[in-house]
């Protein structure tokens, strides 16, 4: 008799989708340090509403409509083929090798503001090296048990910036007048734009554990929205108050939260924020890692990946895909792909543009498919709905042209990782029985 899989319920889901955008609001001190306070908030106001709402809108349409294990790629799949269903997870997991070095380095940077003997010798290696396998040991166990742990981690890791917020403001309240922060030693704006894109994606992660997740045509619209509102309250909220507070955002950057902690609110209060982010971070990386490695399990199940991938543990968990996955990343960590959020986003806004058009194809070649959620404004609505995205995506791929990239530009070596797409395809699908063959999921049976 097989065991029965206990599913992701609407809290859980909410603490995944946050942990797979943002976790807090670490990530965002270099938005400070190039920008200043006026224009980090305004970039973290106006952004949602043509970046990141979109996104939820279009992925609460076609999670309810299409809750099929592989998210995304099942979409972009049945509306546009196998071929365009294989591009999409191939720039998405191409994206996840720039985007999953990030997060152990994030877990190094901020343990080591407290320990400093770990930032050193190889310390470094050894700490990412254990968020890889933590991360991995913790998804082995399941979807619910990632989305559990994440509920409990999230409400954890927020506190120190509660605490922050609230010494920041009693510092304020004695000096009786708002102090108000200065200026950034320099203005680079279009990095901190390129930063805080980079800190609202990832909105379509979460749809690959669709087959996991409990009630998802209800669940998955109501979790995208309040998650939407959830992140940028909590990115904007705490800068609000330090600008209020009158902390210098002059040399702000990562790491920078442990010092505007032991500021206001002395050491224990500085350890504290360090610990919390630390943790925030294996959140980030652990979420992840339960998305990206469902892209394998249903390109095997559809013949596109050698059958392996698609072998599932006793908790329903495809244990192959997730080991073959963790051991790509920890071979990456040695790269500087942290610096390169440029070509993160190119590739991932890509996979996106390809979302965007199945949610119009579908409304073309499906409109009588049963939607529980669906984008008001009718086919125009859907078109129009994606208009924000491609520009912003335009805009990441012009200022990448600019940031180097192993010698090249940052541009042109997105490109070509996007190139390697096709060429995998017609070696892989070479071997398919049938190219024809519909999404399955043994989550779904």
């Amino acid at each position: 008799m097989q065991k029965s899989v206990r599913k992701l319920r609407l809290l859980p889901l909410l603490a995944g989708i946050y942990y797979m955008v943002a976790g807090g609001p670490q990530g965002l001190e270099d938005i400070l340090g190039m920008a200043g306070y006026g224009r980090a908030i305004l970039i973290l106001v106006l952004l949602p509403f043509v970046w990141s709402l979109p996104t939820s809108l279009m992925i609460g349409e076609l999670a309810s409509s299409i809750p099929l294990e592989g998210g995304f790629y099942a979409w972009v799949r049945r509306a546009l083929g196998p071929f365009w269903g294989f591009q999409e997870a191939w720039l998405s997991l191409a994206a996840s090798i720039f985007d999953m070095a990030i997060y152990p380095t994030l877990f190094v940077e901020y343990i080591s503001r407290i320990v400093p003997a770990l930032g050193q010798g190889h310390w470094p290696l050894l700490l990412k090296l254990a968020v890889i396998a933590c991360a991995t040991l913790w998804n082995l166990r399941g979807a619910y048990a990632v989305g559990e742990g994440s509920v409990k981690m999230m409400f954890l890791g927020l506190s120190p910036f509660v605490a922050l917020i609230i010494f920041a403001l009693w510092h304020a309240a004695r000096h009786q007048a708002p102090a108000f922060g200065g200026k950034p030693a320099t203005y680079t704006l279009s990095g901190a734009i390129l930063v805080a894109m980079w800190n609202y994606m990832g909105w379509d992660n979460a749809s690959t554990i669709a087959g996991e997740v409990e009630q998802p045509q209800r669940n998955y619209p109501r979790a995208m929205l309040t998650a939407a509102f959830m992140t940028m309250a909590t990115y904007t909220i705490p800068i609000c108050v330090l600008w209020v507070a009158g902390l210098d955002p002059a040399g702000f950057t990562t790491g920078s939260w442990v010092d505007a902690g032991r500021f206001f609110g002395g050491p224990i209060l500085a350890a504290a924020i360090a610990v919390a982010v630390s943790m925030d971070s294996l959140g980030n990386f652990t979420s992840l890692t339960m998305s990206y490695t469902r892209l394998p399990l249903a390109m095997a199940q559809d013949g596109l990946l050698p059958k392996p991938f698609a072998r599932l543990n006793r908790h329903r968990v495809p244990w192959v895909a997730i080991l073959f996955c963790a051991t790509l990343w920890a071979l990456a960590l040695g790269l500087t792909f942290e610096r390169l959020i440029s070509v993160d986003l190119v590739l991932w806004g890509s996979s996106l543009l390809l979302e965007f058009a199945a949610l119009v194809i579908l409304r073309l070649r499906e409109p009588h498919m049963i939607r529980p959620f669906k984008v008001p404004g009718g086919l125009v609505g859907a078109i129009t709905l994606g208009l924000g995205p491609a520009v912003l995506i335009a805009f990441a791929l012009w200022a990448a042209r600019d940031e180097q990239a192993y010698g090249i530009s940052a541009a042109l070596f997105s490109v070509l990782i996007a190139a390697i797409g096709p060429l995998l395809y017609w070696v892989l699908a070479r071997k398919r029985r049938n190219p024809d063959a519909p999404v399955v999921t043994s989550f779904t049976k």
